[in-house]
This record gives C-alpha cells, sequence and structure tokens, in this order.
C-alpha cells in the first residue's frame, strides 16, 4: 500500500495521536479507578508508535525490526508473567537500566554514523551536544539501575556504600565529562585539529566515567532512600530517551521522553517531602544517610519490654474496636497476604466496624507498591488513604494494625534527632488506643533502625508469618460471629 513507507504527514499524525495517548495514558495512571483505562491508552500509543515506526520510510529492513519486536515483547511478556509483586521494584530497575544502555548505543551509533544533515557546522555542534549528553545520561541510568536492581533484589547491601572524598569524585566526574563532551563537539566540528579517532576516543572515555558515576551515585545511597531512587532512575531513563529522540530526530521519542523525565521528577520530589529528603541530596547520592547526624541511637534496639499477643486475644481486641486502621508494609507482599487482608476487612466491615486503610508514600519499594497490592486483591479504593488524610485520625482510632511495615511507623523519626530517619514524616501509629504490630520477628527495617514502637504501653507484637496469621485471624472471628 506505501512502498515507499509512510508519507510524512501520515507519519506526524500517528506519532502525535500516539503522544496523546501517553498523556492520556499518565492521567488514567494517576488514579486507582482509572488505571486499567490509562494502561490501555498506553498500550494502544505504543502499538500504534511501533507500527507505524516500522513504515518508516529510513527503515530498511521492517521485516528485521518486527522479528526484534517480537523477540523482545516475547521476553517481556514472560518476565511479567512471571514476576511476583514483590520483585516488581527489581523489575523495573532493570527495565531503567536497558532504556540507559539503548541511549549509550544510540548515541555511539549516531556518532559514527550522523542522522541529517549536517553541512553546517553549527548544526554539527548542536548534534554532538545532543549525542554526548544523551550518552552521558544514558550510561547513568544503565548503571546505577543495575546497582539499584541489585540492592532491591538483596545481591548488594543496602547500607550505603560512603567513600571518603566522594563528593569531590562526583564533582571531578562531572568535569570530566563536560570537559569531553565540549572536547568531541570541537574537535568533530574540526574547530580544534586532532585525528578523528580522537572524537569516538573522547565519547567512549564519557560513557566509562558517567557509569562510574552511576554506580558510586547509587551505591552511596542507602536503602531508606531506595524507592526514591527507582522513581528517580525512571526520570533519567525518560530523559535519555529524550535524548536519543534528538539524536534521531524523532519526535515522538522526544515527547514520550520528556514524559516520562518530567513525571519521574515530580514524583521522586513529591516522594522527597514525604521523606523529608532534598531531591539534590537523593541526585548527588551519599546525603540523608546519617553522615551529618551521627550515630543512630537506636542502633543497640529498643529499650523496653515486647508484649506479645495471639490470635484469639487478638481477635477479643477487635470485638471491642470501633475503629479499625490497617497499615501494610512490605511484610505484607513478601507474606502474599493480601487476599486475606481483603477478607479480614470484609468480615468486619459486615459488621458495622469503620476500617480504613493507611498508606505512607515509600510503602513498600517502589512507589504506590502498597495501593497495587490492595488493588489487586479488590479492597474498596475509598477506604485506602493516603498519610496526610489519615495521621490526625489516629487518636481517635481504637485500633491499628501493622502488617510487615516497619519504618514508616517509627516515632524515633519525630523523637530521636540522631536517627538516619530523623524528620521523616511517618504514620502516627502509636497514638491510637492499641497498635498490635504483626511481623516475623524483632528485624530492623530496610533503613536499619530498630523501632522503638515495638515496646510501647499500648503496644502488642503478633509474630509469624503475615498470611497464616491473617487467615487465622479471619477464621477465628469467622468462629466469634457464630459463636
Amino acid at each position: 500500500m506505501f512502498p515507499d513507507g509512510l508519507p510524512e504527514s501520515l507519519l506526524t499524525a500517528c506519532y502525535l495521536a500516539a503522544g496523546i495517548l501517553f498523556i492520556l495514558s499518565l492521567g488514567g495512571l494517576s488514579s486507582q479507578e482509572t488505571a486499567r483505562r490509562g494502561n490501555v491508552f498506553g498500550i494502544v500509543g505504543m502499538a500504534l508508535a511501533i507500527g507505524v515506526t516500522t513504515l518508516h520510510p529510513a527503515i530498511q529492513s521492517p521485516w528485521l525490526m518486527l522479528v526484534a519486536v517480537l523477540v523482545g515483547g516475547s521476553i517481556g511478556a514472560v518476565m511479567a508473567k512471571r514476576v511476583v509483586m514483590t520483585a516488581m521494584p527489581e523489575l523495573v530497575a532493570l527495565l531503567h537500566s536497558f532504556v540507559g544502555l539503548a541511549a549509550v548505543l544510540v548515541g555511539i551509533a549516531s556518532f559514527l554514523h550522523p542522522h541529517g544533515d549536517l553541512a553546517s557546522t553549527a548544526a554539527l555542534v548542536v548534534h554532538d551536544t545532543e549525542v554526548w549528553l544523551g550518552v552521558a545520561i544514558g550510561a547513568i541510568t544503565f548503571t546505577g539501575s543495575v546497582v539499584a536492581w541489585g540492592k532491591l533484589r538483596g545481591s548488594l547491601s543496602g547500607k550505603p556504600m560512603l567513600l571518603p572524598g566522594r563528593h569531590a569524585m562526583n564533582l571531578a566526574g562531572l568535569l570530566i565529562i563536560v570537559g569531553s563532551g565540549v572536547g568531541l563537539t570541537l574537535v568533530h566540528a574540526q574547530i580544534i585539529p586532532a585525528p578523528a579517532e580522537a572524537g569516538v576516543a573522547l565519547l567512549l572515555l564519557i560513557s566509562v566515567v558517567a557509569g562510574l558515576m552511576g554506580l558510586h551515585l547509587v551505591l552511596a545511597i542507602g536503602g531508606a532512600d531506595m524507592p526514591v531512587v527507582v522513581s528517580l532512575l525512571n526520570s533519567y531513563s525518560g530523559w535519555a530517551a529524550a535524548a536519543a529522540g534528538f539524536m534521531l530526530s524523532n519526535d515522538l521519542l522526544i515527547v514520550t521522553g520528556a514524559l516520562v523525565g518530567s513525571s519521574g521528577a515530580i514524583l521522586s520530589h513529591i516522594m522527597c517531602k514525604a521523606m523529608n529528603r532534598s531531591i539534590w541530596n537523593v541526585v548527588f547520592g551519599g546525603f540523608g544517610t546519617g553522615e551529618s547526624k551521627g550515630p543512630a541511637t537506636a542502633v543497640e534496639g529498643p529499650q523496653g519490654e515486647v508484649n506479645p499477643i495471639e490470635t484469639d486475644e487478638l481477635v477479643a481486641l477487635i470485638d471491642d474496636a470501633r475503629s479499625i486502621v490497617i497499615v501494610p508494609g512490605y511484610g505484607m507482599a513478601v507474606a502474599r497476604a493480601q487476599h486475606p487482608v481483603e477478607r479480614f476487612t470484609s468480615l468486619l466491615r459486615a459488621r458495622g466496624k469503620t476500617v480504613r486503610y493507611a498508606i505512607h508514600p515509600v510503602a513498600g519499594r517502589l512507589p504506590g507498591h502498597m495501593n497495587v497490592l490492595l488493588a489487586e486483591a479488590g479492597v474498596p479504593y475509598d477506604i485506602v488513604l493516603e498519610m496526610d488524610e489519615i495521621n490526625e485520625d489516629f487518636p481517635e482510632t481504637d485500633l491499628v494494625l501493622v502488617i510487615g511495615a516497619n519504618d514508616i511507623v517509627n516515632p524515633s523519626a519525630q523523637t530521636d534527632p540522631n536517627s538516619p530517619i530523623a524528620g521523616m514524616p511517618v504514620l502516627e501509629a502509636w497514638k491510637a488506643g492499641t497498635v498490635v504490630v504483626l511481623k516475623r520477628g524483632m528485624g530492623s527495617g530496610y533503613a536499619g533502625v530498630e523501632n522503638p514502637l515495638f515496646v510501647l504501653d499500648n503496644t502488642r507484637m503478633l509474630f509469624g508469618d503475615a498470611r497464616d496469621r491473617m487467615e487465622k485471624l479471619v477464621s477465628g472471628l469467622g468462629a466469634s460471629a457464630a459463636a
């Protein structure tokens, strides 16, 4: 039908439609009620973008491109099918690394075989600037995402690696990247006489130094800040894609990359506010990890006596409670306890009790992790509240059930100025009448900070696997109702 490829006007129209679909997708994903619709918009937009790109006049082997799409899509489908929700954050980090690596490879290819008319010196300077910036951002995204994947997976320690003089090292790396980029531009434009190989060598130097910076920046970030890092790497991957779009003169790639980059940056800013972190501290790594706060006083463990509770005792507490708040955490995701938790909720609501969920912005290992788990289990959206919406209600709450959460309900964030999480906004669960914490043991949270909540007078500890305990709790409540 189009032997010479799609006409330029039709190609532009299709790209514009795909861009609009991506915008609608982001809008849909901003709410649980419209998330499915947002996903559909994104899928249709991407299918349209890939389809029309295979018919681009510049594509000489569309069938080869389709084979690549089918192979890559099949691998992605298998990975998505097999991944469990607890492994979703590390999968997202791994996918970010692919985007960064693609930007590096596109940048090198574009430098060796420039795209478009670069007859003038000004056009060549602009193109080379796009190349080295795209390669630098892509390399940082690639290696940083690999480290984030390792930390989230548990292959690497969640403790920050704080090297002496690390900030000077980061500054030196930045200066090398910028200096090499300027040198590459001047050499390639023949403003400075040099062998042609010099430009390639400088581009490879940028790739290596930026890759090392990515490693160093994320290694210097502690476990408490990893949710922000994942969001930040998402932003980096978007800017890397936008840079690749400039190099390839592809408007859709530019728009899509800018959407991902800007939305990721906004989300990172929101999460930093939720954790009382500066976005720049997370960007440059090693800040906000206790280096300026001194040793955490909670390292030796909470001082006081733990008060354990058993399922039958908790059933009695629940029978007497009128208002109940559930605080889900990563432990609930690990135990895959969201479905018995939903049955627990339905049972209590059927008895006329007020049940709500309190969600911290960084609960889990990924933004929105808990929201997705609860939505998957069928928990009604209207009883799932964010921290700012529910924190004032804890003093009037009879019972708080904390399921596998730790750092996000740690009172030392407000009471211990030496704590690594000092100043971080938290769910003030300890202000409720009674707090029951469901955990496997007394281990510290992902930030490595002990939690004094566990030894407060109004706290009871229910030890065991979250799924097993919740199923027994549901059975106990059923028996109590029958009696």
